[in-house]
């Protein structure tokens, strides 16, 4: 699976908003926030990250 959608991003971030009792100002806070929380998750999971180009970056040394 590739790196996490903008609207996986979105709804995390929102999630959180709302958790955090919709704090004006933190929205950029939240979505780095979000961004990371999944980062995390997918390679928790195993999966590669991918580049600026949707390819999944090779983990092996060459």
């Amino acid at each position: 699976m590739p790196s996490p959608t903008e609207e996986q991003i979105r709804s995390r971030a929102y999630e959180l908003w709302k958790n955090a009792g919709e704090p004006s100002g933190q929205m950029d806070t939240l979505w780095y926030q979000a961004e990371q929380e999944l980062l995390s998750e997918h390679a928790a999971n195993g999966e590669a990250p991918c580049d600026m180009n949707g390819h999944h970056k090779s983990t092996r040394l060459q």
